[in-house]
This record gives C-alpha cells, sequence and structure tokens, in this order.
C-alpha cells in the first residue's frame, strides 16, 4: 500500500511474505454488522466492502440494528445492560445465518450493543474463523475514537479506560461508559477474541497504533478502503466557497473549524470566503449560531445525492479539520474524485491520503488559526495552482483506491486467516 505524507512513497501493509493470489479461489463469507441509529461513513463502506466481495465470492449477510433497542419493545435498561455482555438472542440469529449460509469466514464489522460479544463466542465454539473489520478503534476502548472532551486518550488502546469513563465519552453517560469498559476489560480476559484470526485496519498509522498496543503483529493488516471512482470529473465552476461534510461531533472538528472562520472574517471582512457546513448531529446548534454570527458561515443541513455532488464539484476545497486520530477519512476520496484539494488535520490516516503542498495542506489537530493560515494560503495561489492540486489527488485516488487491488489484498488476508483456522 502507497503511502501519501508529503510525499509519495511505499511500505508494508502487514501482509509480508503473504502473496497476492492471481487466480481466485471463491469462498464463503458471512458479513456482521450491527447498525448504528444513523447512517453514516463505515455503513456505506460495510455496503461497498459487501458489492467488492460478490464479485469474487459468495457472500451472506447477518444484520442488527441499534434501533432494536429504542420504542417500546426494546428491552429495558437493565435488560440493554445484560445484553452488552452477551445477547443470547443475537447469537441465535448468527447461528441460523451461519447454518444457512455454511460460511468458511465471518466478516465482522460493528457488534455494539445488539449483537454484543456473544457473536465471537458462538464463532469460537463452531471453529469458525472471524476476519475483523476495524472501522474505529473498537473493541481497544470506549468511545471507539481514543478521544473525549478535547482530548486524546491513548492509554486506552492498552486497557486504561479510567478517562473514558470520567469523561462519559460513550453516550455522555459516565454510568453507561463504566458499563462498557467493563464489557471490553471482560471481552479481552474471557479468550473469545481468539476466534479472530485477522484483524483488518484501515490506515497504516491504525494498524501501528494497534500493534503497540499489543495486537499480534502477525495477525492486523492495513488495507486502506477501494474506491468506485466517477470516470470523469465533473467540469463545474469553482464557485470560491469551503466545504466540510461530516456528522456535527466534536471529533470532526466543527468547533476549531468555525473558529478559524470567525478569525477569517474579523481579518477580511465583506472579502472572507464563504464556508458550507452539511451535516447533522449533536453541535448542529453551534454551528446554526455561528451561521447566524457569521454571514462568511452557511449551514446546508444534511445534504446528499444530486446536492451533495453539486456541492462537491463547485467548492474550492474540502476541509477535513479532524480533532481525534481519524482512521481514515473518505471525505477525501470524495474530494480527490471531482479533483478537489484538501485541507486537513496532520492526524492519524490523513497523514497517508493528504500531501502537504502536493494535495493539499496539512494543520495541527484543533490549531483554528493555523486553519486560518491554510484558507489564506489556498486563497493566495492561482486557480491553476489550485487545479494541480485537485488534479495529483486525483491521480493518487486513481491509483491507490483500485477495486482489483483491495480485492486482490483482501485475498492474500482472507487466506491468512483460513491457514489459522
Amino acid at each position: 500500500m502507497v503511502k501519501l505524507a508529503g510525499r509519495l512513497g511505499s511500505r508494508a501493509t502487514g501482509l509480508h511474505s503473504c502473496a497476492f493470489r492471481f487466480v481466485t479461489v471463491s469462498h464463503r463469507i458471512l458479513q456482521v454488522f450491527n447498525r448504528y441509529l444513523h447512517m453514516g461513513g463505515e455503513e456505506k463502506s460495510v455496503d461497498r466492502i459487501f458489492a467488492h466481495l460478490q464479485a469474487r465470492h459468495e457472500v451472506s449477510r447477518c444484520f442488527f440494528d441499534s434501533a432494536e433497542w429504542k420504542g417500546a419493545d426494546a428491552p429495558g435498561l437493565l435488560g440493554q445492560a445484560r445484553r452488552l455482555f452477551y445477547n443470547a438472542d443475537s447469537r441465535v440469529r448468527f447461528e441460523m445465518a451461519t447454518r444457512e449460509a455454511r460460511p468458511d469466514v465471518a466478516l465482522f464489522h460493528n457488534l455494539y450493543p445488539v449483537a454484543s460479544p456473544s457473536l465471537y463466542r458462538a464463532a469460537l465454539d463452531q471453529g469458525l474463523p472471524v476476519i475483523q473489520y476495524l472501522h474505529n478503534f473498537r473493541p481497544f476502548c470506549v468511545s471507539g475514537t481514543v478521544y473525549a472532551r478535547g482530548q486524546l486518550l491513548p492509554e486506552a488502546l492498552h486497557g486504561n479506560y479510567w478517562r473514558e469513563v470520567t469523561h462519559a465519552s460513550w453516550q455522555d453517560s459516565r454510568a453507561k461508559s463504566a458499563l462498557f469498559a467493563l464489557m471490553l476489560k471482560w471481552l479481552h480476559a474471557s479468550g473469545w477474541l481468539h476466534s479472530v484470526k485477522a484483524w483488518v485496519a484501515i490506515s497504516d498509522f491504525m494498524r501501528d497504533r494497534l500493534v503497540q498496543a499489543g495486537v499480534v503483529q502477525d495477525r492486523i493488516f492495513a488495507l486502506r478502503h477501494s474506491w468506485d471512482a466517477m470516470p470523469e470529473v465533473p467540469s463545474r465552476e469553482d464557485a470560491g466557497y469551503y466545504l466540510f461534510l461530516a456528522r456535527l461531533v466534536e471529533v470532526k472538528g466543527v468547533e476549531p473549524l468555525l473558529q478559524a472562520w470567525a478569525m477569517l472574517r474579523a481579518q477580511l471582512g465583506e472579502l472572507t470566503p464563504e464556508l458550507r457546513i452539511g451535516g447533522e448531529g449533536p453541535l448542529e446548534e453551534m454551528v446554526r449560531s455561528a451561521s447566524a454570527a457569521n454571514p462568511s458561515v452557511k449551514f446546508l443541513g444534511m445534504i446528499g445525492g444530486d446536492a451533495k455532488h453539486e456541492a462537491l464539484a463547485r467548492c474550492r476545497a474540502v476541509m477535513v479539520p479532524s480533532t481525534w486520530w481519524e482512521p481514515l477519512g473518505l471525505v477525501v476520496y470524495e474530494a480527490y474524485d471531482f479533483g478537489k484539494p484538501v485541507l486537513a488535520a496532520r492526524s492519524g490516516g490523513l497523514i497517508e491520503t493528504v500531501a502537504h503542498g502536493a494535495t493539499g495542506r496539512l494543520h495541527p489537530p484543533g490549531d483554528a488559526r493555523a486553519i486560518m493560515q491554510d484558507v489564506l494560503a489556498m486563497e493566495a495561489m492561482g486557480p491553476e495552482a489550485r487545479a494541480t492540486m485537485g488534479q495529483t489527488g486525483r491521480a493518487w485516488l486513481l491509483k491507490e483506491t483500485s477495486v482489483t487491488a483491495w480485492q486482490d489484498q483482501f485475498d492474500a488476508i482472507l487466506d491468512r486467516a483460513l491457514s489459522k483456522r
């Protein structure tokens, strides 16, 4: 896998001597995922993985839904607490799916809260190897983000969940965070994770952090997401605005982004370029207030489909100011697909996909003044220089996110997992 971090170069993916196959052997794969209450990038990635695996393998699905624990028919709080550790009903559903699909391997994504660790035990009892796709840092931390209340909490990856609990990192509740922490402690002590024959991180950065935290090195692999790139970049004029597309949550850097635009407005006045924000989430009121106070900030709400494509096609650059260790950041892929530069935080997997000065600019996470300086630098560039940045990003996307290459690498991981059953 090629790493892009201010230069073009290559490094190991964690596959080591695992050779890519040229003759594909089809396998039966059961994909398992617990949907979140709101659809986001992870669920879209799960769907894309399903589509790309179907081209080579027989793939079945066993899905759970967090919405099952909402409404009149939901289990009570004590029932939910018990099922978080071990949901016998979910195990039954999983075992029914394995009897029907007869899979060679189970591909796990998110399992929380409804699916629960009971699925690891069920796979272990069946002798069914598991490949665990890591879209965030669970099951190695409570929050999934290693971040809460404006702070990175890397000690969580080493099993120290105290600050995650005191910062109420799961569902803004100390009690629920403590419960989740106990579940993780119990899970890692149970031996049930021995069912996992391969862990798949979505960036080198993520893989390296988990190896440092004690994941066995020859069982964890870095496999960046593939992408179905458009055949051609849509022809649209640069309308001069900057675009932020993400859930409106703390880890996505909404607050420092708004602070940067307040500073830009104070310095440039009416000449301040417009910031357009698309998304929904708990910080929506903050965004609405900033939009009311700053004429250079426009809130789009949740956008998708043609509206999202039009917003990407006409923006000057895409903003990705994440304050956590962003595992990858698929919005960078989206920006490059439209030939747009990216102004991103120098954090997590973003340092592998955004090359400072070549495909965009990188700033220290959470540094509003640095964000402002990056925007000013972009404004000072001519249209040709900005277009070249976007074209360089597009070229990286076409080279580094090939579906065929992703399929080859996944098949190598699959072979390794099956060899350890």
